[in-house]
């Protein structure tokens, strides 16, 4: 890994005021997917906006001046939430009894790969949230299962599978206490 440059960290409860950002990082970091109907830009935006709208929604943005270079966002569910209800096998009561952390998106441009920075937008995310406990989902796939094992040394688990909608793949949801 080589040194991180010089990087602001800024949080936004405001879909509003990060979303242009989001939607220009992201079309970099997926680009190679953008072909594929789940990853379309268009696809994305939608989905963001949905999520902008959720309990709890926060992102972090990773910016080397004004040039945003990463970014992550969530926000809460709760039992019964689509999120838990699409996860197989059902999650235990010990996730569900009480509000978690749902981590939809994460990413660095190509660039910045490798500098700590996807680690460092994450556990701001996390930094200061009362759910105890944060879930993501995760392609086993994508980068030949390197990303899968980078979440585990971070700390999380298996915890079921999901596919959340018919263009998905069948996604691994993994889990992990907040602190």
């Amino acid at each position: 890994m080589t040194s991180a440059p010089a990087i602001e960290l800024r949080s936004f409860t405001d879909l509003d005021a990060a979303r242009g950002d989001l939607l220009d990082v992201y079309a970099e970091v997926r680009a190679p997917l953008l072909h594929l109907a789940n990853y379309a830009i268009s696809s994305f935006g939608e989905r963001l906006d949905r999520h902008g709208c959720e309990p709890g929604f926060q992102a972090v943005l990773a910016y080397e001046g004004d040039h945003p270079v990463g970014y992550a966002y969530g926000n809460r569910i709760e039992d019964g939430d689509r999120y838990w209800q699409r996860t197989s096998p059902a999650p235990s009561e010990k996730y569900t009894a009480q509000p978690a952390l749902a981590l939809k998106e994460i990413g660095v441009r190509p660039n910045w790969r490798g500098t700590g920075i996807a680690r460092r937008i994450h556990d701001v995310l996390l930094a200061g949230r009362d759910e105890p406990y944060v879930t993501l989902m995760v392609n086993e796939v994508v980068g030949d299962g390197k990303v899968h094992d980078l979440y585990r040394t971070w700390g999380y688990t298996d915890l079921g599978h999901s596919q959340p909608s018919p263009a998905s793949p069948r996604l691994t949801v993994m889990i992990r206490p907040t602190c």
